[in-house]
């Protein structure tokens, strides 16, 4: 505690109006030094910058960023961050904005569309130079604050319905279904389950899609009880198995493809707590189910998603969208309206096995 006698001496941050007087030069020099310009004596830059060191000299960012109208920083919106398709999409797009010297500030909705809209107007306060999301909600009033004043976005995971064009990246998710599809049928299997999240959103539509005519090109019977959706949560995944399970004498399947992660973890729980194994009584297919403790046996065959390389197409593709905004010779921006969709992979483990007589 300070007391009523004790001094303090408090070391305030300097100004370039007092540095410059220090060194008895122009404001205007020591600016273009903390700058970056040319057109400054090596030997003088030097004087200067050893004289900013010194000082403790801080630029005032925030003044900065009024005067260039530009944050240098990215907004991210994600729906749930310990999910790890996302961390890794992230990892990817900072990746490359930091090479441009853009950090990014990333917010969790946590599948709450409130949430959602609270963060965008955040974010839009903050002035943030582009923005990525992968939203939970079909429409947002406060994205067309963006649209209208052309801060580029891009979209990941999830679209929303707009009635203009926008960018967006992910994966074909109705081939990755198609891929699991054909992979059981291809090893026997025609009673085939899902788990799936809801159709209201890309995601869930595109992989149920994907799943329903990839049975009717294969000439597999469709059975509407053999669907159960979710909302990609584990307890989600849990009761859809437990619901499966209990209909199965009625409604027969021999494997079951579960479209998230953590629904596909909930969904082996049930699955174990039935005593049953898999790929003895059930063979199983997850998508983007990551077991980096090995602790799961046997290992899950799963679609997989490169979400680094996702993260590093939506970086290249936010500064291109910059540039663009700030190009005098684009006129204010170009329209966003590009779609890139990436190949799924299907990762082959042990939960899968070949029916007797195929």
């Amino acid at each position: 505690m300070i007391g009523p006698k004790q001094q303090v001496n408090l070391v305030m941050p300097h100004t370039l109006k007092s540095i410059a007087e220090s060194l008895n030069i122009s404001i205007s020099t020591v600016s273009r030094v903390v700058n970056g310009k040319r057109h400054v004596d090596p030997g003088m830059r030097n004087k200067v910058l050893k004289a900013l060191e010194k000082n403790g000299y801080v630029p005032n960012q925030v003044a900065r960023s009024l005067k260039k109208r530009s944050t240098n920083t990215v907004g991210i919106i994600i729906p749930d961050i310990s999910e790890e398709f996302f961390s890794g999409i992230i990892g990817g797009i900072d990746e490359i904005v930091m090479r441009h010297g853009y950090s990014i500030i990333f917010s969790d909705s946590k599948e709450s569309a409130l949430k959602e809209d609270h963060y965008l107007r955040l974010l839009f306060q903050k002035r943030i130079d582009a923005l990525v999301i992968a939203t939970v909600a079909k429409e947002n009033a406060a994205m067309r604050l963006y649209l209208e004043n052309q801060i580029p976005v891009v979209f990941i995971d999830n679209l929303p319905h707009l009635d203009t064009s926008y960018d967006a990246v992910l994966i074909d998710n109705a081939k990755a279904s198609q891929l699991v599809v054909q992979h059981l049928a291809g090893l026997g299997h025609r009673g085939i389950a899902i788990i799936s999240g809801s159709p209201d959103e890309t995601t869930g539509y595109e992989r149920l899609e994907g799943y329903r005519r990839s049975l009717a090109r294969l000439d597999i019977p469709l059975d509407e009880k053999l669907i159960k959706l979710g909302n990609y949560k584990e307890d989600s995944g849990y009761q859809c198995m437990q619901e499966l399970l209990s209909e199965r004498d009625r409604y027969p399947f021999t494997a079951i493809y579960v479209t998230a992660s953590k629904m596909a973890f909930g969904a082996i729980k049930a699955i174990r707590e039935n005593r049953l194994r898999i790929p003895e009584d059930i063979s199983f297919v997850g998508f983007d189910f990551n077991d980096k403790t090995g602790l799961v046996t046997p290992g899950i065959t799963t679609i997989t998603q490169p979400e680094r390389q996702i993260g590093n197409i939506v970086g290249d593709l936010i500064i291109k969208r910059i540039k663009e905004k700030d190009s005098p010779q684009q006129g204010g921006g170009s329209i966003m309206n590009q779609r890139i969709l990436l190949e799924p992979e299907l990762m082959v483990r042990e939960s899968v096995k070949q029916l007797s007589g195929e």
